[in-house]
């Protein structure tokens, strides 16, 4: 025999065990097939409970049965197990349910209307009456462009500030209630900061603002937004395209000064950046956090600052740039090689040559800001453009030298012919009884100085017109100045000291 026993309700720890027809607060005799409870006729009804020992402790209150029912007590414990298990669940949901009403008390309680402003500032570190304490860091998710014709470069970055604010404090219900968390700024008191080096700037709102504020129980104020900046960046190009660019991002308070408002880097790591951050021309080499405060006749204001050394790709203006260049130079001594009466074949390779040297010109400084001092590539482009140049000067020379040559050899045979028709000879008889005839012929002897071998004058001798000696003297010296001058060049701009970069 099993028997059961039910106390009214049994609301005991938020359980009641009832029978549909039989009713409550009854001592049942069931038999040891216990059909009744295999069918589903006895009802337990969960309630919220305190615990799940204090549950198994009222079933076994509930149910008494004989020892000697095997079935019985086998099918009795496991509707404990039941039981006890359904508490449990049901408690922990239940607590989630309430814990979230707990916080909206607690926003309720510390942001009321009579008990926080948030046009107060709040006190200084530990209560005091100094300023209030901002970190600062900032989390760098990427750079799309660095603009050198306006000076400027974008960016993307999550920014954070954390401050404390004692007036937010709130009981954490045993380390429960870890923080709390905002989307509305505008509930709390926030630092005036500003980005004293911003040209344009947006927050990101798809698909919902990126932004929140999380309170801290000891008053601790974390705000986060992500942001998009376009900022100044003032450049020397002087080595342009061979140099290093510093572009500083500054942050300052517009209103507060140094006796209400603080901001400082954060302890450890204040500035990150994305990893395998791209950039199309640059390569990020370094950044350095600093401050930056600055004096008015209103006050002294707190400032942060961070510059980011950018580092130009050298690759593409060797492939854009001088390489064609070098190419075009190269291209115009072909016409020191050329027939010195090619004319119409020298005319056009140095014409086209030097007008595409002065477009390739153009063009690089189509892409650069107009500049009061000479960059590297306005040397490297000048003087390109002057080798060129000069070999359309040298054939203009070689033509005027041959033309020249021809004009003077012309009158060298005209005299020739004028004075042998001039000069003819004519028989001279001589008698023997003549008085004016020579009887004796005296020697003459004329000392003439050895001359001197020159290997150039020799080995220019086998030229004999000026135009081809010209020629051939170009051939060697157009080459090798300029051998010297990307000697002196590429010494001067590749082993420079860092600090004559920036």
């Amino acid at each position: 025999m099993l028997h059961l026993v039910a106390f009214g309700c049994c609301n005991v720890d938020g359980f009641s065990l009832e029978h549909p027809r039989i009713g409550k607060g009854r001592i049942l005799e069931l038999p040891a097939s216990t059909e009744m409870i295999r069918g589903g006729f006895w009802h337990f009804r969960r309630r919220n409970s305190a615990s799940g020992a204090a549950a198994a402790s009222a079933a076994k209150r509930i149910l008494a049965f004989d020892m000697t029912a095997t079935t019985s007590t086998t099918l009795a414990l496991f509707a404990v197990a039941i039981l006890v298990s359904l508490c449990c669940t049901t408690t922990d949901a239940n607590d989630k349910v309430n814990f979230r009403e707990k916080e909206k008390q607690v926003l309720d309680q510390i942001l009321g209307p009579g008990r926080y402003d948030a046009r107060i500032r709040p006190s200084g570190v530990n209560g005091t009456d100094g300023p209030a304490v901002v970190a600062v860091n900032m989390f760098v998710r990427s750079i799309a462009t660095i603009s050198d014709i306006k000076m400027e470069y974008s960016v993307q970055l999550t920014f954070r500030e954390q401050w404390t604010d004692e007036r937010l404090k709130y009981n954490d219900f045993g380390g429960k209630l870890k923080y709390l968390t905002l989307t509305d700024a505008s509930r709390v008191w926030m630092p005036d900061l500003f980005f004293s080096n911003e040209k344009e700037g947006h927050f990101h709102n798809i698909i919902m603002p990126n932004v929140y504020i999380r309170i801290f129980p000891y008053g601790s104020v974390l705000y986060s937004i992500r942001i998009s900046l376009t900022l100044s960046c003032p450049m020397n190009l002087k080595l342009y395209p061979l140099d290093r660019q510093v572009c500083s991002l500054k942050m300052a308070s517009y209103g507060w000064t140094t006796d209400d408002l603080v901001f400082l880097w954060k302890d450890g790591d204040p500035v990150q950046v994305v990893k395998n951050l791209h950039l199309p021309r640059f390569t990020l080499e370094k950044f350095l956090t600093d401050y930056c405060n600055s004096k008015t006749n209103t006050g002294e204001y707190s400032c942060l600052k961070v510059d980011l050394m950018f580092k130009r790709e050298f690759s593409y203006y060797l492939i854009q740039i001088y390489i064609p260049c070098c190419m075009l130079v190269i291209v115009s001594w072909v016409s020191f090689w050329l027939d010195q009466g090619a004319v119409p074949a020298r005319v056009s390779l140095g014409v086209t040559t030097l007008l595409t040297m002065a477009t390739q010109t153009s063009g690089i400084n189509a892409s650069l800001p107009p500049v009061s001092y000479t960059k590297a590539i306005d040397v490297w482009t000048g003087v390109c453009l002057t080798f060129v140049f000069g070999a359309l000067l040298e054939f203009a020379l070689v033509n005027y030298a041959s033309r020249s040559d021809m004009h003077r050899e012309n009158m060298k045979k005209q005299r020739r012919q004028q004075y042998e028709s001039e000069h003819a000879l004519e028989p001279l008889v001589r008698h023997p009884g003549d008085p004016m005839a020579i009887e004796k012929l005296r020697p003459c002897e004329i000392h003439v100085p050895p001359q001197r071998d020159n290997c150039c004058r020799s080995w220019l001798s086998k030229f004999p017109t000026r135009s081809k000696r010209i020629d051939v003297i170009s051939r060697i010296t157009f080459p090798l100045v300029f051998a010297m001058f990307n000697l002196v060049y590429w010494s001067t701009y590749l082993f420079r000291d860092e600090g004559e970069e920036t």
